[in-house]
């Protein structure tokens, strides 16, 4: 277990906080998951950063400006708004859209970006598997194309950094830190969804994917090239992430935002709502925690600036979860449930049970029977009772997730990260207790106590203090859960006797019938 000190003070000037010393980060999608730590990280452990420039996108009435000032009401910058009290006027937001031309940004603020800004994270993308293509486009391979187009007029660029995935090519089984051939270039499939309408491009987006499982994927493997052939002469660099979970660490232990990927499934299991799972067991989980994730892209934009080779294509970074060992996505589900009993949420309907199983039609009968059929009874109770169902049409929402997800669940892949391993090495001491990113030796059994206790307080929100009163009321739900269920296994016996000696007894008497007669006119 490597043991890390999650109380550190950022006032030593260590090569990455000489390198972020009185520069100009700009950074696009800076409301979400990553970008929110990301923002968080720099200003609490970077003294000397000059300023942050955050492309915000209106949304909901709000204008760009007023969601900065909600964004630091989140709880994952509670630590930094104490260390670093002064932080606010560091802060800028830029008015944008990383789907519209130009960003969507006005010319006032692009000549301000260009003017002063030194590093740039383009974080953006959209991350719905099922998201439709026209728009997964516009934002994945246009919207990184537009943040080239601006990077290549910024008068003291030291790097850009394109946030990519490790499963940008998921279509092979071998994935390096190169660039491997997309399916379309960016400029023709930016072509190509401008000149068709919605309904045309939804008719072919199955064959546009190909071999691609969703338009993320497909779409994020096309911006690689984007980058590689427009990015080529600046200081550019890609970082691709494996699946991004929580934290480990810090700023606070388990903190998370969103229930997509693992993280949904555990949120489904922890409310006793999804029973079963379409999964293999023994495949690797390439997880890695977001404060990690955070830390490495950090290093990275440092690594890329120092190293840059004018005549080369922009590096590659691949960070995943198996360095040393695997970790796999059986061992993910014991110990989310290990700890979930521990303790549970106050606001689970039903006791932990999951059934995995590889098997497609396997899984979708003991879905009928773990999901369908009691939501079914449960509505149809529900209705007579003139109240609203909700379980069917939760449960579609379910397996639909499931759909868009089983493919990560059934495939094993190699990744090589040479690059990110010598990043690590280059790391002084104090660097790398700063900004840990090693994935090896990792306690999971540690992270995932402290990623059940995360999902606990900020996704459920359940008070700390009613650990024991819900102990209770899953021991409560555990009885009941046994009764109900061999009182369904007698009835299926018994349910398999009847029909069994139904049919014998009739087969016995066609058998017997012509003998018995027989013997009667003997």
């Amino acid at each position: 277990m490597t043991l890390i000190n999650t109380n550190l003070e950022y006032n030593s000037n260590t090569a990455l906080q000489k390198f972020y010393a009185c520069q100009n980060v700009l950074i696009t999608g800076g409301t979400g998951f990553l970008g929110k730590l990301l923002i968080e990280k720099l200003l609490r452990s970077c003294p000397d950063l000059s300023s942050i420039f955050i492309v915000i996108r209106p949304k909901k009435g709000q204008d760009a400006y007023h969601r900065l000032e909600t964004l630091f009401e989140d709880t994952i910058f509670d630590r930094m708004r104490k260390e670093v009290p002064k932080y606010r006027h560091k802060v800028i937001a830029i008015a944008g859209d990383c789907s519209l031309p130009g960003l969507g940004i006005s010319p006032t603020d692009r000549q301000l970006i260009i003017r002063d800004v030194n590093i740039v994270f383009n974080v953006a993308a959209t991350v719905r598997f099922d998201e439709r293509i026209k728009q997964a486009v516009g934002i994945n391979v246009n919207g990184t194309k537009e943040m080239l187009d601006i990077a290549r007029q910024i008068k003291n660029l030291k790097v850009i950094i394109h946030v990519s995935t490790a499963y940008s090519n998921c279509n092979r089984r071998n994935i390096e830190e190169k660039y491997y051939d997309p399916p379309l270039s960016g400029d023709n499939v930016i072509k190509l969804v401008q000149s068709l309408d919605d309904k045309k491009l939804d008719s072919i987006t199955p064959t546009l994917l190909g071999d691609f499982p969703n338009t993320y994927a497909y779409t994020k493997c096309i911006a690689e090239q984007v980058v590689q052939q427009y990015g080529r002469d600046l200081p550019t660099g890609i970082f691709r992430p494996a699946i991004v979970i929580s934290t480990y660490n810090e700023p606070v232990e388990g903190w998370v935002d969103n229930i997509f990927g693992p993280t949904g499934a555990l949120v489904g299991g922890g409310a006793g709502l999804i029973r079963t799972m379409n999964m293999d067991r023994e495949c690797t989980a390439e997880l890695i925690p977001a404060d990690y994730t955070v830390n490495a892209l950090i290093a990275t934009a440092w690594d890329v600036a120092n190293n840059k080779n004018e005549d080369a294509d922009p590096p590659i970074y691949n960070f995943h979860g198996s360095w040393d060992k695997s970790f796999t996505w059986g061992e993910y589900v014991d110990l989310a449930f290990k700890y979930g009993k521990k303790k549970p949420s106050i606001r689970s309907v039903w006791c932990y049970s999951l059934t995995a199983t590889k098997n497609v039609y396997l899984y979708w009968i003991l879905s009928f029977f773990l999901h369908i059929l009691p939501a079914f009874f449960i509505d149809a109770g529900l209705f007579l009772s003139g109240k609203e169902t909700k379980l069917l049409k939760m449960y579609k929402k379910v397996h639909k997730f499931s759909t868009v997800t089983t493919y990560f669940g059934l495939r094993k892949w190699n990744f090589t990260n040479v690059n990110m391993s010598r990043l690590w090495e280059k790391l002084s001491s104090e660097d790398k207790e700063m900004y840990h990113f090693s994935m090896k030796n990792i306690d999971w059994d540690d992270y995932m106590r402290k990623c059940v206790d995360g999902l606990r307080l900020y996704i459920f929100k359940d008070d700390p203090d009613n650990v024991e009163t819900a102990r209770k009321r899953m021991a409560k739900i555990l009885i009941l859960h046994k009764v109900l269920k061999y009182t369904v296994m007698s009835l299926c016996v018994y349910g398999l006797y009847y029909i069994l000696s139904f049919v014998f007894s009739i087969s016995g008497s066609t058998v017997l019938a012509p003998i018995i007669e027989t013997v009667s006119v003997r």
